[in-house]
């Protein structure tokens, strides 16, 4: 019998803890520790996120994920059982609505010739057409809105992680209270990582799953990776009127608000000169009143009467290369696999990813879906892939 592969795993967010989940699927076939400095996951992005899931992407790989992901999802109570428990995320599925005024139309309209050739349920509704399907809403400035009719929607994403998190302690994966803070070489591979608290664990291959502070990883192995943590913040409010069939909806700008219960969440992307690295993560609560409010209330006139309730604030592992995922091998270190910057759709992509970097470490490629066009490569040779819906 063939001795077990090491692995050691840099995070247990819900990147980590799905790639941990989907190597120890076939019992024998590898050891895996995850190195977790926070076991109560305060401040990781996987507790502090908006825990949305769509399909409309500007590229097909994300879209691939995505439609994997909603598919885990809404099976994930079977995916991720221990013994009796089964895990429930409070899925559901009201889509995403993108609005485009003109300068924008014609982008949005790109994006969904594309999502419909990859099996997307997507509608391009005009502004005559938006106004009928959602009253509420204001059209003035709109030329269109794509609107996702099926697998798009949001759930509880501290529950996707605590699912993972516990499928794989369930099949053997040991989860280590401490902080990684540097890696053993043996020529160009890792052979084992040390923390913080003294020991060494070492290991047969490596994978970074650090969220926002992936870069400091990288280094340690002398690499430099494009990945910073950028402070988003969220807000919840109320509003004494319903909206009816109200999605996911994305401004122009960049402005999104969602239901969530009896309230509303909201969000924003900060302007590039104000978007800085590794901001405290104190919610901005000075934007929702001289920002926000006025832009939802433009959009849509119930929410002038809105009265904001709570807000708080996560990084998002910013890839500013291309925004898109950094997956697998990088060359100059062969046995230490990447799993960063994916710019704030992580948590909708961790099933998809921990599937396929299970299979990239223990089968040598991706056999269920490719993921190549992630790899580390593009960044070396200086070719992105552009994701132009963030969010």
């Amino acid at each position: 019998m063939s001795t077990p592969l090491r692995i050691v795993i840099i995070g247990g967010g819900v990147i980590g803890s799905a790639i941990a989940t989907f190597l120890t699927q076939t019992p024998g076939a590898c050891e895996v520790t995850v190195l977790e400095r926070d076991p109560t996951y305060g401040n990781a992005s996987s507790a502090r996120s908006a825990s949305s899931i769509r399909q409309q992407f500007s590229t097909p790989v994300n879209i691939r994920m995505s439609q994997y992901g909603i598919d885990f999802f809404r099976h994930i109570g079977t995916q991720l059982r221990v013994g009796e428990t089964a895990p429930d995320i409070g899925l559901v599925e009201p889509g995403y609505l993108f609005l485009a005024s003109t300068a924008g139309a014609a982008s949005l309209q790109e994006n969904v010739r594309m999502q419909h050739a990859h099996g997307v349920a997507v509608d391009l509704l005009s502004s005559t057409q938006l106004r009928t399907a959602f009253p509420w809403l204001a059209t003035r400035g709109l030329r269109c809105g794509a609107l996702g009719r099926a697998g798009e929607g949001w759930y509880d994403g501290y529950s996707v992680l605590q699912a993972f998190r516990a499928k794989a302690r369930a099949q053997g994966v040991a989860f280590v209270h401490a902080e990684a803070n540097g890696f053993v070489r043996r020529g160009p591979r890792v052979a084992g990582v040390t923390v913080r608290e003294g020991a060494t664990l070492h290991c047969d291959m490596a994978v970074n799953a650090a969220g926002p502070w992936a870069a400091v990883v990288a280094r340690w192995a002398g690499i430099e990776l494009p990945v910073h943590a950028r402070r988003r913040t969220v807000f919840s409010f109320t509003c004494p009127e319903r909206l009816p069939r109200c999605p996911l909806v994305i401004e122009p700008g960049g402005l999104w608000f969602r239901p969530e219960g009896e309230q509303f969440l909201c969000g924003y992307a900060p302007a590039p000169a104000d978007d800085l690295d590794d901001l405290p993560l104190d919610p901005d609560i000075g934007a929702f009143e001289t920002l926000i409010w006025p832009a939802l209330a433009q959009r849509v006139p119930a929410f002038v009467a809105v009265r904001m309730t709570g807000a708080w604030a996560g990084y998002y592992e910013m890839n500013v290369f291309d925004h898109n995922a950094i997956l697998g091998l990088h060359a100059d270190c062969p046995n230490l696999y990447f799993a960063n910057g994916f710019s704030g759709h992580g948590l909708q992509h961790a099933p998809a990813v921990g599937r396929g970097l299970a299979e990239l470490m223990l089968l040598g490629g991706y056999r269920s879906l490719d993921l190549s066009p992630l790899a580390f490569s593009r960044i070396s040779e200086r070719r992105p892939l552009m994701e132009r819906n963030i969010i």
